[in-house]
């Protein structure tokens, strides 16, 4: 693991990992809008991997599939039924069910490149991804509430029933806030924040193991065993975290729809 490397210092010191991992210098076009750097290899083999996995599990589909097929159709069934279906019934969640899954797929495949030997680093972890899936999320949650009510939906966004007028001065600027500014914030950032932390302690865990191996005095050296341990078992809760966040936003996603298709707009 590249990340091992970086702990070991010439003072003989620990230097635990930094917000500038985040930021790694370009290694091809730099300086130009299409610098490829570390974060952005991550993000290209990620999304390669996706294409290649979904195209391989369904460019054959067989009435008795097998072990491949199964996983892929296991994993777009969670999407369908537990997602889709559920938030938005059976019509509107196969109208929005590629998208969701899409969605899905696509974060998980982001997050677990977290700990995967040799990327070691979200793709989700630098603002760029959340950002631009928080933009989509916010554009289809639009589209459908005006294809929903197409003269009503900013109305009854803006303007709930039941609210006495002079109260709409205090209360619109609330719902303007809340429904068309804080939610793909919140979604950009609830992901983003995830990712960060995630990436900073295990690389914390990693580093002091390497340090307390390698520069550590030799009454310290036995720490690294614990470290290490701790090490392990967050990977294995980055796991966890990676697909809790992809099921997140896909729900989060389908919530959204889901209001803005409400009988009230």
């Amino acid at each position: 693991m590249n990340l091992l490397v970086l702990s070991a210092t010439n003072d003989g010191q620990f230097h635990g990992p930094s917000i500038d991992e985040f930021f790694p210098k370009g290694y091809l076009f730099e300086g130009t809008p299409f610098e490829i750097n570390r974060v952005m290899m991550v993000r290209i083999v990620m999304t390669i991997a996706l294409i290649v996995l979904m195209w391989v599990g369904t460019r054959a589909m067989k009435v008795v599939p097998g072990r491949f097929q199964s996983v892929v159709e296991m994993g777009l069934d969670f999407v369908r039924v537990g997602v889709a279906e559920d938030l938005l019934g059976k019509k509107d969640g196969r109208r929005f069910f590629p998208l969701l899954a899409a969605i899905f797929f696509f974060v998980l495949f982001m997050n677990i490149a977290g700990i995967i030997p040799f990327l070691n680093i979200a793709g989700s972890s630098v603002i760029g991804v959340p950002a631009v899936l928080a933009v989509v999320v916010w554009f289809t949650f639009i589209y459908a509430g005006i294809r929903k009510s197409p003269g009503k939906f900013f109305k009854n966004a803006l303007f709930p029933a039941g609210v006495p007028w002079p109260v709409y001065i205090i209360v619109t600027p609330i719902e303007f806030i809340s429904t068309f500014v804080i939610r793909p914030l919140t979604l950009t950032l609830r992901l983003l924040m995830n990712m960060i932390v995630g990436h900073l302690l295990l690389t914390l865990f990693f580093l002091a193991t390497t340090f307390f191996f390698i520069e550590a005095p030799v009454a310290l050296k036995a720490l690294g065993v614990g470290t290490l341990a701790f090490g392990f078992a967050f990977t294995l809760f980055e796991v966890l975290v990676a697909l809790l966040q992809a099921y997140i936003f896909a729900v989060l996603t389908g919530v959204y729809i889901q209001l803005a298709i409400a009988d009230e707009h």
